[in-house]
């Protein structure tokens, strides 16, 4: 997971921080970079995730492959650490863009929201992870409301009051940006 021969985890997150601070020297802006930590097991993965986190990271990434219980142990980690957590959908068209079994992905966004990661790869109108504007929408809806009306256009098919669980930020990936 995440840690090729030509590529181990350390080297990359420390090459990768490197380049976010001359960035941010450079420019007087804030940079960031998603250091992804997934990993065979959750030990590998906190290891990851604290060595990030010694390099100044303010976030780190996990992949949805690595389970439901995991994804939730990372995001206790991220709370007890003050880090952001990003969650890449990797995997996910396996389920949720087969027409005849599987399931769509606003289950994904509700779960992840219970869960309590804070970003996700959620979708555009363009790009790799393209879909219908309406049903995006929707999925963004699942996200950030507190309140989510029955809206069929949407593929809301009926009333959620998420009450004080804690809102998830959809972000765009694959090169999308605002001016797309």
């Amino acid at each position: 997971f995440d840690s090729q021969p030509f590529m181990h985890w350390r080297d990359r997150f420390l090459y990768c921080m490197e380049a976010v601070n001359k960035a941010s020297a450079a420019t007087g802006e804030v940079k960031g970079h998603y250091l992804n930590v997934t990993a065979g097991t959750m030990e590998d993965m906190y290891e990851r995730a604290e060595f990030a986190k010694s390099l100044g990271s303010v976030i780190v990434m996990i992949d949805l492959v690595i389970g439901y219980t995991a994804i939730q142990s990372m995001a206790k980690w991220a709370r007890r650490n003050d880090m952001i957590l990003h969650l890449h959908r990797a995997g996910n068209s396996t389920y949720s863009r087969q027409k005849n079994h599987g399931m769509n992905f606003r289950v994904i966004c509700k779960w992840m929201r219970m869960a309590g990661v804070d970003h996700i790869h959620a979708g555009t109108v363009v790009g790799k992870l393209e879909g219908d504007p309406l049903m995006i929408k929707g999925f963004y809806d699942t996200l950030r409301d507190t309140h989510t009306e029955k809206n069929l256009e949407h593929g809301l098919f009926f009333d959620q009051d998420w009450a004080s669980l804690n809102k998830v930020m959809p972000v765009a990936s694959s090169g999308i940006h605002c001016g797309q």
